[in-house]
């Protein structure tokens, strides 16, 4: 396995699972977490790279990076993967490329399909079936709040589209509140010398531990040149040092010896959750217990400036949850999810889902397979081809029933009609 591979497998479980995340070697003190932060920065070599490209993400002043064109090592058989972008930022859409579009998709690397070619993603697989296009606007490391402000941007522009699916995976809940996910993974990943360089500054949602309000925050290094920051390890702590989610993900995995107890505690009073000053050994379970409900919550906040922003600009839409590395073995295991309030907002606010954990749940009960057994079929770290298919066919029905008119192949049709006339002519 190469120690790129190893890498994405270790970044789709990151933050999934606290007995996931690596702790200090055991005979090396644990960083304060203000070493921790002069640690992550990185070369100007790497930057270097990264902006003249080819890579696997591009820079963006906005969203930090969309994606790129690269072939990462990293598919199946030990395969590289076709990952390429088309001019518009959507990943390459081949079936029924020259149709109307009338479905966009955002989310992290579950809804871009890491790990997979082009023609192998579960948008691919559906429109196959559907008979017309889905553009993919997912992009690997991006959380609620990010893949929200790029469904933003592409609903107001050229490419903006009736039906829009919102992919919610894993840790994206964590992913809105922090400011750099490059600071919370960068002790596993390989950059592969800026190729595979991503998560640099993005937009993101914090507390205001003083009102208790919400705050959106725009990137802190919106220009290519301003990228050359992060190559400064005193201006990585002075802008990192009081992201307090960054903060708690670290202490609970043991990666960091200090939390500022102070605003912790704060944030804690703020969002009704139990928090004494402790040793480690104490404080991490609290901490863990802290970071979800103020993940959790973020994401409640998130989902209601979407259900307005769809609303607002005529768009239907459809919440996808999935969290296969935490969600999935809980649910299959002990019958119980710890983003329970999450499925019961949607189910509150009238917002329509799919939720392709209970579909996996129901799949592992029915084949009488060990669950490790069950879950190989479909995961390389991402989903393989075989589980993009399975989610695309698992999805297909709320989809056929959502979209009015119905997809061609359920509509009624001449059975001599070969071709696509007085189809979708209003989506052109």
């Amino acid at each position: 396995m190469t120690r790129h591979l190893r890498a994405v497998l270790l970044g789709a479980w990151w933050g999934a699972f606290p007995a996931l995340c690596l702790p200090a070697v055991a005979d090396e003190p644990v960083p304060s977490f203000a070493e921790y932060l002069r640690h992550s920065a990185v070369s100007r070599e790497l930057i270097d790279r990264f902006l003249a490209g080819p890579s696997w993400a591009q820079f963006d002043p906005e969203l930090g990076y969309i994606l790129g064109n690269y072939l990462p090592v990293d598919g199946i058989d030990g395969s590289a993967t076709i990952s390429t972008v088309q001019p518009n930022g959507a990943r390459t859409s081949l079936v029924y490329a020259d149709r109307p579009c009338r479905i966009n998709t955002y989310g992290d690397s579950f809804t871009q399909c890491h790990q997979v070619s082009d023609a192998e993603t579960w948008q691919e697989y559906l429109a196959g079936h559907l008979g017309e296009p889905i553009r993919n606007f997912g992009m690997g490391g991006y959380g609620v709040y990010q893949a929200y402000r790029r469904l933003l941007r592409e609903e107001r522009g050229e490419f903006a589209a009736r039906y829009v699916i919102f992919y919610i995976w894993g840790d994206d809940h964590v992913r809105s509140l922090l400011r750099c996910r490059h600071a919370h993974i960068y002790p596993h990943w390989d950059h592969q010398g800026g190729r595979m360089f991503h998560n640099n500054f993005w937009p993101y949602v914090e507390m205001d531990l003083a009102t208790g309000h919400w705050m959106e925050r725009d990137n802190l290094l919106p220009t290519r040149e301003s990228l050359y920051r992060m190559t400064d390890p005193e201006w990585m702590v002075e802008h990192l040092r009081d992201d307090l989610a960054l903060q708690l993900s670290l202490f609970k995995a043991g990666q960091i010896a200090d939390l500022d107890e102070p605003r912790v505690a704060q944030l804690a009073a703020r969002l009704g959750c139990p928090w004494e000053a402790a040793d480690a050994a104490q404080g991490r379970p609290q901490a863990a217990q802290l970071l979800d409900r103020y993940a959790l919550q973020a994401t409640r906040y998130v989902l209601g400036r979407l259900r307005d922003a769809t609303q607002q600009n005529g768009n239907q839409l459809l919440v996808v949850l999935f969290d296969p590395y935490r969600v999935l073995p809980e649910l299959c295991r002990q019958g119980t999810r710890y983003d329970q309030e999450i499925v019961e907002y949607l189910a509150a606010e009238g917002i329509r889902s799919f939720d392709m954990n209970v579909v996996h749940a129901r799949d592992w009960r029915a084949s009488g397979l060990p669950y490790d057994q069950y879950v190989r079929q479909f995961f390389i770290g991402h989903y393989n081809p075989r589980g993009n298919h399975f989610f695309a066919y698992a999805i297909k029905d709320t989809v056929v029933q959502w979209l009015d008119p119905k997809p061609l192949p359920y509509r009624p049709l001449d059975p001599h009609t070969v071709d696509f006339r007085g189809y979708l002519e209003a989506y052109r």
